[in-house]
C-alpha cells in the first residue's frame, strides 16, 4: 500500500502552463492566468488512486514546481 502523500506546489517557479491540471483534472482547477489552484489553497491531500497521476505530474512539471510530500 502507498503511503499517504500531499501534492506541493512551488509558486517560485510555477509559470502556470496548465499540465499538473490536465493530469489531475478532480483536484486542481486553473485560475484565469492558467496557475493551478487546489481546493483547499494549500497542499493537496492525495488518494492512493490520485497518485499515479500526481507522479506524471510531478515528473511532467517542466517548471519542476511539484513536488509530493509525506502527508503528516
Amino acid at each position: 500500500m502507498a503511503e499517504p502523500a500531499r501534492l506541493h506546489i512551488d509558486w517560485t517557479r510555477c509559470e502556470g502552463r496548465g499540465l499538473c491540471t490536465e493530469l489531475l483534472p478532480g483536484l486542481l482547477t486553473r485560475d484565469d492566468w492558467g496557475y493551478p489552484l487546489t481546493t483547499e489553497h494549500r497542499d493537496t491531500a492525495l488518494t492512493p488512486a490520485d497518485l499515479p497521476a500526481a507522479r506524471d505530474a510531478v515528473r511532467l512539471c517542466p517548471r519542476l514546481a511539484l513536488r509530493l510530500l509525506p502527508l503528516a
